[in-house]
Parts: structure tokens; C-alpha cells; sequence
């Protein structure tokens, strides 16, 4: 199992990044939470196999849109959490 946490920076506010993201990982099965950050950026932790977690950050990083641009990715390694059981998005 492994669990990330995720920034990406970019077109990735009004673009409906964030359902995509949802969308992404329920096809996936990654469990976790995606919301806005002041910055502009979205923030992401995300749990799941490591073939599907990899397959997920692989259509994070393409984007839902021509209209959304991911510029970069920070991801940071964290421990397993197992109360993380489903994939909501936060406001």
C-alpha cells in the first residue's frame, strides 16, 4: 500500500480539477481527499496499491482538460492510514 500527498501546481483551479480528480480515483481505487489551496495549487493524499497509485498520479498529471495545465507535482512519501477508506473532495 502506499499513501502520498500531493501538490500540483498549475491551470488547476476552475477547470474541474478537483472532480477529476475524485473521478480518477474511484477508477483507481485510491481512497483519500483532493481541495483548492490558497495558492492556487491543489492538494491531494491519496492511499492505494502501487500499481494503481501510479496509474492514478499518471492521469492526475495529464489533466481532465485542454484547459488545465499541470506545470509540477511535489509528492511526498507518508506512512499507511488505515482510516482512509473512500475519496471525497474538500472545500
Amino acid at each position: 500500500m502506499r499513501h502520498v500527498k500531493v501538490k500540483v501546481k498549475g491551470q488547476v483551479q476552475g477547470v474541474g480539477f478537483r472532480y477529476f480528480t475524485q473521478h480518477a480515483a474511484s477508477d483507481n481505487a485510491i481512497a483519500g481527499w483532493v481541495r483548492n489551496e490558497d495558492d492556487g495549487s491543489v492538494l491531494i493524499e491519496a492511499q492505494g496499491e502501487e500499481q494503481n497509485m501510479d496509474a492514478f498520479l499518471k492521469e492526475v498529471e495529464q489533466g481532465p482538460t485542454k484547459f488545465a495545465r499541470v506545470q509540477d507535482m511535489e509528492l511526498t512519501e507518508l506512512e499507511e492510514d488505515a482510516g482512509l477508506t473512500k475519496f471525497e473532495v474538500k472545500y
